[in-house]
């Protein structure tokens, strides 16, 4: 009776281990699946990836045999080149080649010989990679006269400048994403940015002067958030808020797109001509469009930026310093432009990387997105809904603590989301295999002991 009362509990003991060894594989594949390999902060993209292409293949054939790259309609990347050794290498490299007729370095004298004339505000130009050309646009303000004299500067560069006139007025366009307010008017949130120590607000630079005290619209304008403490306008458009508690809060790694809804950030990045991308902004909402030029130059009358992402995004006064983002990815933030998001028009942004280096200051990303993880989160889709945004009502405007991430070991190794936990159960249940085959294996020595020593005793 005792024999048997041991090989029920050996059986059931190995049972219990190799349906632990099957339940921490289980654990262990769910947890690894779950997460994305690498360990960038920036998540796999199509748009990324072939934008990296265009990028580097102008950067090893030179300025000199190329004039940009962009992403073409079928998502491919496309170089422009100007002669047929280059065309052979970007098509080896598995891009699309587009022979032209003017270099990057044409391109660019142009752009030198626009910024060496007398300016004029209410003027704006860009390369435009795709038709090779330098695009020249005035609003209403220009005078008839000052719109002849640029022409005759462009005639003398040549047939490759494009004029042309556009509706609306090229101004900075105040407020954004999460309204906030100083005594001198209203602006909005961007991204929120940290220099390791201490948190701040990254938005655009014309909405205030250094030492500008902000409040937080969302507790009635009453609350202090934090004050300017850098800002560049005109030259660049940006400018940096440090919070008066020194921290950014919960969800600061979201911005939001209205209707208590959000966008978490991954990681920041350049754009890419031809890119899908999305604007928030606290007047008009959310609205996506594409990338149509790099490093465009706007005469606003508050001055020049240089170096901006000009886009085909509607936007309208009050949205200045929302946030561009495409695949959850900080692309810039609203600078200003002309018309509106009845009849459309040109919007153009501060890149948050040139941004972020002239600062010394990185963004505020999720603990899994820096380790190479994407959160659960997901990016508007292509019609811009509101509807698919994953995040629940996040304020990147929040003063509340920002939560720990100094967890326990047994915390970490309890949470489902690692692989700790079926680590463990697969170690148990090996030790518990071993054990009772070690345990078998001492009784059957034993019993063969007893038998020959009373049989030979």
């Amino acid at each position: 009776m005792r024999h048997a009362r041991r090989r029920v509990v050996r059986r059931g003991t190995q049972l219990a281990a190799v349906g632990g060894l099957l339940l921490g594989g289980a654990m262990v594949t769910t947890a690894m699946a779950s997460e994305t390999p690498g360990t960038s902060a920036v998540p796999f993209s199509s748009a990324t990836e072939a934008g990296d292409t265009g990028t580097a293949l102008v950067a090893k054939l030179g300025t000199a045999r190329t004039a940009g790259s962009w992403i073409g309609a079928d998502g491919k990347p496309v170089v422009a080149v100007t002669d047929e050794q280059a065309a052979a290498m970007v098509k080896r490299a598995g891009a699309k080649p587009k022979m032209v007729s003017h270099s990057m370095n044409a391109l660019k004298a142009a752009t030198a010989t626009l910024r060496a004339a007398p300016r004029v505000a209410g003027t704006a130009w860009a390369v435009d990679y795709r038709t090779n050309r330098v695009m020249v646009e005035a609003d209403s303000t220009v005078s008839t006269s000052d719109w002849a004299a640029l022409k005759q500067v462009a005639a003398g560069i040549g047939g490759f400048v494009q004029m042309q006139r556009t509706g609306g007025t090229f101004t900075p366009r105040l407020n954004g994403a999460q309204p906030i307010l100083s005594t001198g008017g209203r602006c909005s949130a961007g991204f929120n940015v940290t220099n390791g120590q201490t948190d701040f607000i990254l938005t655009a630079g014309h909405c205030g002067p250094a030492n500008t005290i902000w409040f937080d619209e969302a507790q009635g304008g009453n609350e202090q958030l934090g004050t300017t403490i850098n800002t560049q306008f005109p030259g660049n458009d940006f400018s940096l808020i440090q919070y008066a508690n020194g921290k950014a809060g919960d969800n600061a790694d979201v911005v939001a797109i209205g209707n208590g809804q959000g966008v978490r950030i991954t990681g920041s990045a350049d754009p890419t001509v031809g890119q899908k991308v999305f604007r928030s902004g606290s007047t008009s909402g959310l609205h996506d469009g594409t990338v149509t030029a790099l490093n465009a130059t706007v005469n606003y009358p508050e001055g020049t930026v240089t170096g901006l992402i000009q886009t085909n995004v509607c936007a309208e006064p009050g949205d200045s310093g929302g946030p561009l983002f495409s695949e959850g990815i900080a692309l810039g933030v609203t600078s200003g432009g002309s018309g509106d998001c009845t009849t459309g028009g040109v919007t153009f942004f501060q890149p948050v990387t040139r941004a972020m280096a002239a600062l010394n200051v990185q963004l505020i990303v999720t603990k899994q997105a820096a380790t190479g993880t994407q959160g659960a989160s997901a990016a508007p889709s292509a019609s811009a809904t509101h509807s698919t945004i994953a995040p629940s009502a996040a304020s990147p405007g929040s003063t509340a603590a920002v939560a720990s991430d100094d967890t326990s070991l047994v915390a970490r190794l309890t949470d489902t989301r690692n692989v700790g936990p079926g680590l463990l159960v697969i170690g148990g249940s090996l030790i518990a295999l071993v054990g009772t085959r070690w345990i078998r294996a001492e009784q059957d020595r034993k019993a063969y002991q007893r038998y020959y020593s009373a049989t030979w005793g």
